[in-house]
C-alpha cells in the first residue's frame, strides 16, 4: 500500500515540477529577458540624447595664425 502511495506521490511532484519548468521556460523568463534588453536599449538611448551619439565629434579647424 505504501508503495502506490509513493508513486501518487511522485507522479503529482513531477507533473508539478514539470507545470513549474514550463512557465519558468515559456512565460516568465522571456519576458524578463525582453525587459532587461529593453531596459538597456533605454538607457542607451538616454545616454545618447545627453552625450550625443558615439563616433568622431566634429572638428573645427584652428584659426589662421594660431600655435597649433
Amino acid at each position: 500500500m505504501a508503495g502506490s502511495q509513493d508513486a501518487v506521490g511522485f507522479r503529482t511532484r513531477r507533473r508539478r515540477e514539470l507545470l513549474t519548468f514550463v512557465v519558468l521556460a515559456f512565460g516568465i523568463w522571456p519576458i524578463v529577458a525582453v525587459g532587461v534588453v529593453g531596459g538597456y536599449g533605454f538607457l542607451v538611448w538616454m545616454y545618447q540624447i545627453v552625450y550625443g551619439p558615439p563616433g568622431p565629434h566634429e572638428v573645427n579647424a584652428a584659426p589662421p595664425n594660431s600655435a597649433e
